[in-house]
């Protein structure tokens, strides 16, 4: 299965409620610490809505 490493790069002070939960969610929990998960139709939904606070990178 194709993984991706996703990383904060922009702050979550002024996000919604569900934008913090679904950070928390995707098991981010600083700026800049990087995390690998599986790229699961969920997974890739949570990261479409808060997109505009990641990096994302696939990983092969």
């Amino acid at each position: 299965m194709a993984k991706v490493k996703i990383t904060q790069i922009r702050s979550r002070i002024g996000s919604t409620k569900r934008q913090k939960l679904t950070l928390d969610a995707l098991g981010i929990r600083k700026m800049n610490n990087p995390v690998e998960l599986d790229c699961t139709p969920q997974i890739h939904g949570m990261i479409e809505k808060v997109k505009h606070l990641l990096k994302v990178e696939d990983i092969k």
